[in-house]
C-alpha cells in the first residue's frame, strides 16, 4: 500500500480486507446493502427521523487507539464499537451529530439525528430546533 506508513494500521486492515473480498462476496454486500436502503425507506415512510447516540460510550482515554469491549461485548475490530454510526452510513441518509449533554463526569454525549434520504433541509432545521431548545451551545 503506497503510503501505508502515514496512516493508522486500522484503515490498512480494513482496505486489505476489501481487496480480498471475491465477486461473490461483493455481489452478497451489494444485496444486503439493497434490503438495508429498502428497510430504512420503509421506516420513513412512518416516521420523520431517527434519533439516536452516536457512539455507545462517553469518550474514553486518547491513549486508547479503539475499544476493544464494552458492557461485556468484545469487538473484532474498530469498526464494531462505532457500530451506531457506522452502520447509518449504510442508509444513504443525511445525518448530523450534535451535542445534547454530559455524563456525570462532565464528559460530552452527542444525538445523532437522521432524516430520509435528500432531507437535509428538514435534518437541519431539526438540529437547529434541538439546540436552540437545550442551550447547549454556550456550554462547550
Amino acid at each position: 500500500l503506497e503510503h501505508g506508513d502515514k496512516v493508522k494500521p486500522e484503515l490498512i486492515w480494513q482496505i486489505e480486507q476489501g481487496l480480498a473480498l471475491g465477486e461473490a462476496e461483493v455481489a452478497r454486500a451489494r444485496q444486503e446493502h439493497a434490503a438495508i436502503v429498502a428497510s430504512t425507506e420503509a421506516f420513513f415512510e412512518e416516521f420523520d427521523l431517527l434519533v439516536c447516540p452516536c457512539t455507545m460510550t462517553p469518550p474514553f482515554d486518547v491513549k486508547i487507539r479503539w475499544l476493544k469491549e464494552c458492557c461485556g461485548w468484545e469487538f473484532d475490530s474498530y469498526i464494531d464499537w462505532l457500530m451506531p454510526t457506522s452502520l447509518l452510513s449504510l442508509t444513504n441518509c443525511p445525518s448530523i451529530c450534535i451535542p445534547c449533554g454530559f455524563t456525570a463526569e462532565g464528559l460530552p454525549v452527542g444525538l445523532q439525528m437522521v432524516a430520509r434520504p435528500n432531507a437535509e433541509a428538514q435534518l437541519l432545521c431539526a438540529a437547529h430546533a434541538f439546540e436552540a431548545s437545550h442551550q447547549l451551545k454556550n456550554c462547550l
